[in-house]
């Protein structure tokens, strides 16, 4: 997606160890309208898969879900990293390890909102290690619901985790994959950068 490619150039910025912050339109501050581009290209590179729920994990790929839901006009649920009382009842719950925060934790899904008969497409904002999206694809397996496929907003294609998801079958759709990046000079190198995009 060009406009995203774009937009990462301009205003992403490198920090040392492989970090790209984007908390300037995508992960903090976050800017609708591109959201709104983003919901349309992934409603349109699922076209031909039947959705009927969207599912993220808290908190940055919350923003991205509900917009991206909009478009497809169906509910998001969200996985939970802590069980709160509002969580009455049975969950399915995983453990999933952060790349950002370079910690494991629980992540839970109340059984009454994810179960047979649910169509998921997975929404996130990055995918580094693919340890999130493996949480949430296990939880849609333990509901009996199938998993669709999964649409990342920016992926890493220098680390493993959509390799790793990719040869588990899962279908995965990323908007820019970034194949290097240098935070000394700034330059960042997207895949397909020297194909013609619309």
């Amino acid at each position: 997606m060009k406009e995203l490619k774009d937009r990462i150039r301009k205003d992403g910025k490198i920090k040392a160890g492989n970090v790209l912050k984007v908390d300037s339109f995508l992960n903090h501050q976050m800017d609708i309208r591109l959201f709104e581009k983003i919901g349309q290209e992934f409603k349109r590179r699922f076209a031909d898969a039947e959705i009927n729920k969207i599912l993220t994990i808290e908190a940055s790929g919350i923003g991205i879900a509900c917009v991206v839901a909009q478009s497809f006009d169906v509910p998001v649920v969200f996985a939970k990293k802590t069980q709160t009382k509002n969580i009455a009842g049975e969950v399915y719950t995983t453990k999933v390890e952060s790349y950002t925060h370079g910690r494991i934790y629980d992540i839970i899904v109340s059984k009454e909102f994810l179960g047979k008969g649910d169509k998921v497409l997975l929404i996130d904002d990055f995918l580094a290690n693919g340890k999130a999206l493996e949480g949430l694809a296990q939880l849609v397996a333990d509901s009996g619901a199938e998993l669709v496929g999964a649409g990342i907003v920016i992926e890493k294609g220098f680390q493993v985790g959509g390799d790793m998801l990719r040869e588990k079958g899962i279908r995965v759709e990323s908007l820019a994959i970034v194949d290097s990046m240098d935070d000394k000079t700034g330059t960042i190198t997207f895949r397909g950068d020297d194909a013609d995009e619309q």
